[in-house]
């Protein structure tokens, strides 16, 4: 399983502190373990079922959402020097386990893809945090984890979880065409 992991992430190899890494790679074993899908399914898949008609993959989303926030964390720490401390594992980790819940969240009926009871009862985000508190990543990111849609717009974010919250949504709000003009 973990080449299978390593195949599909290799961003977790970014993160510098190895027990860090390790857990995150254990978090996704776990997801991919207690879900219908396989690691190679996520190529395939929709990144929402909230969507009609998506032709994005959810891996191509997670990465997009990934490779944002690396690249918004560099300009800010570029640009405003030491006004911003980024904790980049936190930041990678965390960018890289948003979505680890959704997987908890599908089930397969006639070989079509939906929500679960379990995904309609517990949105991705709050099952994304037990399975990242299940394996004892820092509690930074899990806040992340947990922030980083609609259901932290009521509370603050960390540097970190602004980021990838906005990296997340600009990979994410262009595909809802309720949301994007088409002029």
């Amino acid at each position: 399983m973990r080449q299978k992991i390593k195949n599909i992430w290799p961003e977790i190899e970014l993160i510098k502190d190895e027990d860090i890494k390790e857990k995150t790679y254990k978090c996704w074993e776990y997801a991919v373990e207690n879900s219908p899908l396989e690691p190679e399914d996520l190529e395939e898949i929709p990144f929402s079922l909230l969507i009609d008609n998506c032709n994005i993959s959810f891996m191509n989303h997670k990465r997009t959402a990934v490779q944002l926030s690396i690249q918004i964390a560099k300009i800010m720490e570029n640009n405003f020097e030491k006004d911003v401390k980024i904790n980049w594992d936190y930041l990678i980790s965390g960018a890289i386990l948003i979505d680890v819940g959704k997987l908890l969240e599908y089930e397969k009926v006639d070989g079509k893809l939906t929500t679960s009871k379990n995904g309609k009862l517990l949105r991705h985000p709050f099952s994304g945090v037990a399975v990242a508190d299940r394996f004892d990543l820092p509690v930074e990111i899990q806040h992340i984890i947990a922030y980083h849609s609609k259901e932290g717009d009521l509370g603050k974010r960390t540097i970190e979880s602004i980021i990838v919250h906005h990296a997340d949504f600009v990979s994410f709000e262009p595909f809802q065409s309720a949301k994007t003009l088409n002029v």
